[in-house]
């Protein structure tokens, strides 16, 4: 049995997909679905079980939870950069996954964990997951500070070579429908193309850098649930790893890549970037992804082009969720 929390969530609930086409469905469904639409996301899986979260981890606090589990896959977290409850991101992020690692470490479970490429603050240190370069590291909003925390746990705890946790860059893709101002920009630039014929990106702030030539590492969510996947099939491979593409494309890239898949001209206007976000605003990101390579993993990254075109022409256009 593999147990997801988040299952209903953009990532869960892919890597549940993922699972059914490899024809798996002994599959617990862990989330608190409330009253967003991410319940959608789980209409088209085939799974086991669903519980809440808090009921979930009640059990395992109890001891209760006498299922057999072969992994628990955690992608459960608030996952806003902009939270501003940092205490509710401390029960959440930090000691909802503190308590599960445990107990997985406990009872021999495979722990495999959502971190963040959050953690890496402004990039100044770099953007290698060594572990030893994990308490050089200066998160710079709350969300990451909460996932740099547990991963400062598990080092400190002697954890990181039993579980495993995973440092996801710009992660997009269907299922991800239900996350609102949270949702990637090629969900929304579909939208704007659509309804306006052009799309509207920040302006650089940075001299010597054009407007929309900020960079970040773009990954689609179909590349990312193979890596977990791979890692739930070679459980000896434990660590910190940053998912990414490997390569930095920049907004413009990433926009002309959607004009392209929809088949209209491009036409970017570029626009103010609010104050609140300028000083922290990061013009550059790029996963360092040689360390899951030299352990074993040997699965190509799609590139923006193909996977913006997979994204909006199989998914967007027809709002699609993944199907198994």
């Amino acid at each position: 049995m593999i147990v997801i929390t988040g299952g209903a969530g953009f990532i869960g609930s892919a890597f549940a997909w993922k699972c059914n086409l490899h024809g798996r469905n002994d599959i617990v469904i862990v989330d608190e679905l409330g009253t967003s639409e991410k319940w959608k996301n789980l209409v088209n899986l085939d799974y086991l079980d669903y519980m809440h979260k808090n009921d979930f981890l009640e059990r395992i606090l109890n001891n209760s939870f006498n299922e057999k589990v072969e992994a628990v896959v955690h992608m459960g977290a608030c996952s806003s950069t902009s939270e501003k409850d940092a205490s509710y991101l401390m029960a959440n992020n930090y000691q909802y996954t503190k308590n599960l690692a445990l107990w997985c470490i406990d009872k021999g479970i495979r722990f495999i964990y959502a971190s963040s490429a959050a953690t890496y603050g402004d990039g100044e240190k770099g953007f290698a997951d060594e572990h030893s370069s994990l308490q050089r590291l200066r998160s710079i909003n709350r969300y990451g500070y909460s996932k740099h925390l547990f991963d400062l746990f598990a080092l400190k705890s002697n954890m990181l070579d039993k579980i495993t946790g995973l440092k996801f860059f710009n992660v997009y893709g269907p299922n991800e429908y239900h996350k609102g101002e949270m949702m990637s920009v090629v969900n929304k630039a579909y939208d704007q193309i659509m309804f306006t014929g052009k799309l509207k990106l920040f302006k650089s702030y940075k001299e010597g850098l054009k407007d929309g030539d900020q960079k970040r590492d773009f990954i689609y969510i179909k590349d990312c649930v193979d890596v977990i996947y791979w890692l739930l099939e070679n459980p000896q491979v434990t660590g910190i790893y940053n998912v990414g593409s490997g390569q930095a494309r920049s907004w413009n890239d990433l926009a002309r890549a959607v004009f392209d898949a929809i088949g209209k001209e491009e036409n970017i206007e570029y626009i103010e970037m609010p104050e609140s976000i300028q000083a922290h605003y990061q013009n550059f990101t790029q996963a360092d992804m040689k360390k899951i390579k030299a352990d074993g993993y040997t699965g190509q990254f799609l590139s923006i082009e193909d996977a913006v075109k997979d994204y909006t022409i199989n998914y967007l256009a027809c709002s699609k969720y993944l199907d198994h």
